[in-house]
């Protein structure tokens, strides 16, 4: 069973390790990708967790790799990336496991709110992607698709408790496209490469979340 949830005691501190920090008012220093995060201790748990805000670093306060971390570490059967051989692969695990578990998360609130066979198939189809070779592009787009149908859906039904002004579902879209604005509360939005979630009280993560593209992290208000 896929989690969708981050568990930091199953992971390497991939998120520690894995994405570049740029210096901000959410993050206290500039930290290249690859390289571990200089609080990061020997059994991948943060010196720092405690006073994180406190201490510059707001931004791994609202981080949440939607249970991707778990899933590349246990993939890779107790290696880690402090072997020079096995870094570059686990860290591209990582970053597309990051953007798979994103979807899987659209879509499983799609099969709450608007159930049919067609998203329970590309759940099933994305959770067993090889995270070696998953084509997320092509993901994204299949995506997009079904959450739209899934809509329509919505909209086309009179119950009240699905009224989509009370939250809508955008879609992912192709790079360099713009999608439509849908209502402001508790719209969930993929787009492009990235993934935001706004105003929305089921959100595994506090606040704002965190945008990994290419190897840079920033949060996303």
């Amino acid at each position: 069973m896929v989690e969708l949830r981050a568990d930091c005691s199953r992971c390497v501190g991939l998120c520690c390790v894995a994405p570049a920090f740029a210096r901000s008012a959410d993050f206290a220093v500039d930290k290249p990708a690859g390289t571990p995060c200089t609080n990061l201790q020997a059994d991948f748990r943060c010196a720092i967790h405690a006073d994180l805000r406190d201490r510059g670093f707001a931004g791994c306060t609202v981080f949440d790799c939607l249970g991707a971390g778990q899933r590349v570490t246990a993939a890779f059967a107790g290696r880690d990336w402090r072997t020079p051989e096995v870094a570059a692969p686990m860290f591209a695990a990582f970053g597309i496991a990051r953007q798979v578990h994103e979807l899987l998360w659209y879509l499983d609130e799609a099969r709450k709110r608007a159930p049919d066979p067609t998203l329970d198939a590309e759940w099933a189809r994305l959770v067993d992607a090889d995270l070696a070779a998953a084509e997320v592009d092509a993901a994204r787009e299949r995506v997009g698709e079904l959450l739209r149908a899934a809509s329509e859906r919505l909209r086309a039904q009179d119950d009240p408790e699905h009224d989509m002004s009370q939250g809508t579902t955008a879609v992912p879209t192709r790079r360099g496209e713009t999608p439509p604005s849908p209502p402001r509360k508790g719209r969930l939005a993929v787009t492009g490469t990235e993934t935001r979630r706004h105003r929305n009280g089921d959100s595994p993560s506090q606040e704002r979340r965190l945008a990994v593209t290419g190897t840079e992290t920033r949060r996303i208000a």
